[in-house]
């Protein structure tokens, strides 16, 4: 393994244009993480400097995705970087050591280790000597990653599923996964409600009582939830624009996080169809927000 990285260039000022965010793929952007950060740039400035390593005429960044994002936001030039000399695989490793605190979810190792294994052709063996681990703990990260729906992942690196709630999702068959996550996602669960969902599924005899699980499992409703009580119309209003406001910023700080193509070909045209839909109805509501707030 790395045990610990090599020395650094001089730390220097490289422009936006310069800095290239090929593994942002490989770690989730929380929106709430994404806004802090950009809140605390805009006050205090750059406190940390990125790190990256120089890969095909740019600085490929290893540490600082939120950094990067935030600067793009408040439309900043440059950000402060320091260069490490490593080459591509000894690049992945690194973002385990500069996360060795435990920042890392176990599906974030799995897109690490299926990088490795992937795109890089590293052996199991080799991946675990590498990032510190024995060969077991690579097949469970591996198979993680490879046995969650492409459009589950996709899901994932857009905030819509937590990693803690896909890990349990994985545990199903694929082509099984989508139905409990649309439950997930209806009903709101955790992902203490999701293991137990997912647990009564792969304890089903077969198809026909997955289905009456499923069933059963859409029926019941949002879990604990009292009946809200009814709006006024003001209220209701109120509370719309409150919620697409949430929602709308949320939404921006994952559009600037990291390029549609880190998604992968397909995900990302289906995120680019719901953007181009999202933006007619965005223009209607923008017309009628302006005509009955004239005053």
């Amino acid at each position: 393994m790395l045990a610990m990285l090599p020395s650094a260039t001089m730390e220097r000022l490289v422009g936006l244009s310069e800095l290239g965010d090929r593994l942002a793929a490989l770690r989730l952007h929380p929106a709430s993480a994404l806004e802090s950060m950009r809140a605390s740039m805009a006050r205090h400035g750059q406190l940390t400097p990125i790190a990256g390593y120089r890969a095909d005429g740019v600085v490929e960044i290893i540490d600082g995705f939120k950094r990067l994002a935030a600067a793009r936001a408040l439309d900043l030039d440059a950000l402060r970087v320091v260069t490490l000399p490593l080459e591509r695989a000894e690049a992945k490793a690194a973002i385990m050591i500069l996360n060795a605190s435990g920042r890392l979810s176990d599906l974030e190792e799995g897109w690490l280790v299926r990088s490795l294994y992937r795109e890089d052709g590293l052996s199991q063996p080799t991946i675990g000597q590498l990032l510190g681990h024995d060969k077991s703990w690579v097949c469970r990260r591996l198979a993680l990653a490879e046995s969650l729906e492409e459009s589950l992942q996709a899901d994932v690196h857009l905030g819509v599923i937590s990693a803690s709630a896909a890990r349990e999702l994985a545990r199903l068959p694929r082509g099984n996964q989508q139905a409990a996550a649309d439950i997930v996602l209806r009903r709101g669960l955790t992902a203490h409600q999701v293991a137990r969902l997912v647990q009564k599924l792969l304890d089903a005899a077969d198809a026909s009582e997955r289905a009456r699980i499923l069933r059963e499992a859409e029926a019941a409703g949002a879990p604990g939830a009292p009946p809200a009580p009814k709006k006024t119309p003001a209220e209701q209003l109120v509370a719309d624009a409150a919620a697409l406001t949430r929602i709308a910023g949320r939404l921006q700080a994952q559009l600037l996080a990291a390029p549609l193509a880190v998604l992968g070909d397909a995900p990302a045209e289906l995120v680019r169809a719901a953007l181009r839909e999202l933006h007619t109805v965005l223009v209607a509501l923008r017309d009628s927000i302006q005509r009955v707030t004239k005053t």
